[in-house]
């Protein structure tokens, strides 16, 4: 079966055996919010925007139709999505139509981003186009330019993107507009985000989890999310799994998640229908909001959900070649494939373009004034210049972290010691900071932002933290978290995403998308500057307590390393104050991605508060506590990028101080990743000065050139030697760093099987610096074998006490 087998268009679900009592639970609502005029109005908006996107899908000339349609006026490419494109338009009319009856606060979040179409044209109508991008003018010249310009070099791509006014969304991905839109009504008491999930989306995890994030809502202080679901029954080659399900399938299911399902499908009076339905929402919206915010809450309120059923590609050609095209998958992407090329085709582009009149609802061009009057006067409330969706950035107040440093020489926890930190900025910012989090906050020591009510946790299902204006969200979806976060951050707060290592890769493609999103914001030029996406990864490969292998995963370090390089930003903050340092500094910054990798487990301060801010703003610095001399004319320099690993090669440094005290050693801690890069690769690569001065050049003043350099790296090698590539002398560097081996066992044998331990790197220091030291090469092979037998005997010891030897992780000390 190469395609769907469809013996009608448009097919209905087959009958459930769910029984028909479980109707009563579906709302139903008078049909007469429309007046006559107001109905009209619609239905013609609706028929501009409507021929407005089919034309963008296929004309390039001949933008009104005025005259037959040429080849030479159909593109040489035909690119776009026609099937979701009604739907959309419909919801866009009459959500302004109610925005410009009560002055609705609201945005757009589109699930079908490929319906770009729909939303430019509907954009168009409105003049928001104009405002941002003065080329498409609401006249024929700016409407020609659209047309043309859709889906070719140089225009608006065939998806929405950053470059769409009123978007906060990519809607390339799918899957993630519903907690997106949860995310952006978070602290936001006046906005009612109307979010679009298609059917297709719908058969998505994140989105059924994200079913859920109203349970995360304080109507007291937050806005609120208006669902419609767009059920048009089919993905690009078969039926949806929500286009199969009867309407007590759908009930059952809506109902089960705790909202009022109002299914909107009365095809011959559709607007009346979505109007009434809408409406209806919006009061129901306006209730439960009005009992939280005068103290009395409703519990558990039933928010309202628009389940909305129309044919897929509704109003295109009912068949072509003997294959239903409307109410069919064939209508998705472009009915008539062949229009350039088929005269029969063209007919057909003609007819059904025709159908629209576009000489009564675009007259020469322009909008008509009926059109026109269901568009919100004021700009401030048309949907394409919210500033919500490009001018909201409110910068937090971080507390100056350095007050709060921790003692050098003492052992501390970083998370431990960053969470206390975290309660003061929520504190500091009741309304516009919060912290998503896939319900690890306590087992990642960060548990001190939940010592008080107001900034710890915000279920609003649950009695203990319900209406306490908490600022955390717990759920154990890693999607619908960073959907949130995202939808938070675009609107113009901060937030922070804490996880396990091991499972931030979940969202890896998320964050890819939200990064295309932030690039093509930035080469418009009107989008501000947003906050940055932070992500704080610990509970690491290196230390595991009670998980093992399943658990022993850096990889998004790679993620982010492969963003574009003005977004991404990677710390690897080597004790408790640099820690500090960086979150401080990641909490102020906008536009970036930012990494930051650390333990949970006590580790030693090596720096005070006044040593760690200047150590986070080079990025790296000689340890001189740790080399021989201060690090002067070493023979071998010894790099640690990430707390365990740096620890082990501070350990090592100690060893070979007593094995090998001929041997000179630079010890080099690296906290910024991207200081590594080739010069210009990177907005914080070192010169090539700057990294000499660091690892050594070929004009060290005895003459033997440029020392080895042995990283030892807490990522995997591949994506450190990728980082590196480009710099010079890199025949002269190992890399070591997570292998993927481990299980459940201590610390020192996760070291010792991806050989990051302090005898590897000590093995590596030796045969480094015998190459430009006689004295070390002379008993290079006997001290290799030696400082190898003592890993063997520790690992021997390990295996045979479940414990490391005593006095392991004993801070080292240098005489």
């Amino acid at each position: 079966m190469p395609a769907q087998l469809l013996s009608q268009p448009n097919p209905p679900p087959d009958p459930s055996h769910i029984p028909d009592s479980i109707l009563s639970l579906r709302v139903d609502v008078p049909k007469n919010v429309l007046s006559s005029n107001e109905l009209d109005s619609i239905r013609r908006f609706r028929r501009a925007a409507d021929y407005i996107a089919a034309a963008m899908i296929f004309l390039k000339s001949n933008t009104l139709v005025e005259e037959p349609i040429k080849p030479d006026d159909i593109k040489h490419r035909l690119l776009g999505h026609w099937g979701t494109c009604p739907g959309l338009v419909l919801v866009y009319a009459h959500l302004n139509a109610i925005i410009t009856r009560t002055n609705l606060n609201s945005l757009l979040v589109v699930g079908p981003g490929h319906g770009a179409p729909a939303i430019l044209a509907c954009l168009w109508l409105e003049n928001s186009l104009a405002t941002f991008w003065p080329k498409y003018t609401r006249d024929r010249q700016g409407l020609s330019a659209l047309i043309r310009g859709f889906s070719v070099p140089g225009g608006f791509p065939s998806h929405i993107n950053a470059e769409t006014p009123g978007s906060i969304h990519e809607g390339g991905e799918l899957g993630y507009a519903l907690s997106v839109s949860f995310g952006a009504v978070m602290d936001k008491p006046d906005l009612v985000v109307c979010c679009v999930v298609g059917d297709g989306e719908a058969e998505s995890g994140p989105t059924a989890t994200a079913w859920h994030a109203y349970k995360y809502i304080d109507p007291a202080e937050s806005g609120a999310v208006l669902p419609i679901v767009h059920v048009n029954g089919f993905k690009i080659s078969e039926r949806t799994i929500y286009g199969c399900m009867d309407d007590k399938e759908l009930t059952a299911l809506f109902v089960g998640y705790g909202y009022q399902p109002r299914f909107v499908e009365e095809l011959n009076d559709i607007d009346q229908d979505l109007a009434s339905s809408m409406q209806w929402a919006l009061d129901e919206i306006h209730k439960i909001q009005k009992a939280a915010r005068s103290g009395n809450p409703i519990v558990k309120p039933r928010w309202p959900v628009l389940i909305l059923r129309t044919p897929k590609g509704w109003s295109t050609i009912k068949s072509l070649h003997g294959e239903y095209i409307e109410g069919s998958f064939r209508s998705h992407q472009v009915p008539l494939p062949e229009a350039k090329n088929d005269p029969e085709e063209r007919k057909m582009l003609q007819a059904w373009l025709e159908s629209y009149k576009p000489s009564e609802v675009l007259p020469n061009g322009e909008p008509s004034e009926e059109v026109l009057s269901i568009i919100p006067k004021e700009d401030k409330l048309k949907l394409g210049q919210k500033k919500e969706a490009y001018a909201a950035y409110e910068p937090i107040d971080v507390p100056a972290w350095i007050d709060h440093g921790v003692k050098k020489g003492t052992q501390e926890s970083c998370m431990k010691v960053v969470g206390k930190f975290l309660n003061l900025v929520t504190h500091s910012n009741p309304t516009s900071f919060r912290i998503f989090s896939p319900d690890e906050l306590v087992s990642n020591k960060l548990d001190a932002v939940l010592e008080d009510a107001d900034s710890g946790r915000n279920f609003q299902w649950d009695p203990a933290s319900r209406a306490k204006g908490g600022r955390v969200i717990e759920i154990l979806s890693e999607h619908t978290c960073q959907g949130m976060l995202q939808g938070y951050t675009l609107t113009g707060r901060t937030g922070l995403f804490p996880s396990y290592e091991a499972f931030l890769g979940i969202v890896h493609t998320m964050m890819v998308q939200y990064s295309k999103f932030v690039k093509m914001a930035h080469e418009t030029t009107w989008r501000q500057p947003v906050g940055s996406l932070n992500y704080l990864e610990t509970s690491t490969w290196a230390r595991q307590e009670h998980n093992g292998f399943s658990h022993q995963n850096p990889a998004f370090i790679g993620a982010v390393l492969d963003l574009k390089p003005s977004l991404a930003r990677v710390y690897l903050p080597p004790d408790a104050n640099c820690f500090l340092s960086t979150v401080a500094h990641c909490l102020r910054a906008k536009d970036y991605v930012n990494l930051m990798v650390g333990s949970k487990q006590p580790t030693p301060v090596w720096l005070s508060p006044e040593e760690a801010d200047r150590h986070c703003i080079a990025g790296a610095s000689i340890w001189k506590f740790a080399s021989t001399d201060d690090g002067l004319e070493p023979d071998v320099v010894l790099v640690g990028i990430g707390v365990e690993v740096t620890f082990e090669v501070i350990a090592a440094a100690a060893l070979l101080r007593k094995l090998v005290p001929q041997l000179r050693v630079r010890v080099v801690n690296v906290t910024d990743l991207m200081i590594l890069g080739p010069q210009g690769s990177h907005p914080h690569a070192l010169e090539d000065t700057d990294w000499d001065a660091l690892f050594t050049g070929d004009g060290e003043s005895d003459g033997k050139g440029r020392r080895y350099i042995h990283f030892n790296y807490h990522g995997y090698p591949v994506e450190l030697k990728g980082l590196l590539f480009g710099r010079q002398g890199l025949e002269r560097v190992t890399i070591e760093g997570y292998r993927e081996e481990g299980t459940t066992t201590t610390a020192l044998d996760m070291m010792l099987q991806n050989h990051t331990s302090r005898y590897h790197v000590a093995a590596a220091a030796i045969r480094g610096g015998a190459k430009v030291n006689k004295k070390v090469e002379v008993d290079a092979h006997e001290m290799i074998s030696y400082v190898m037998h003592l890993a063997q005997k520790d690992r021997e010891y390990i295996y045979a006490n479940g414990a490391d030897p005593e006095g392991t992780f004993d801070v080292p000390k240098f005489d």
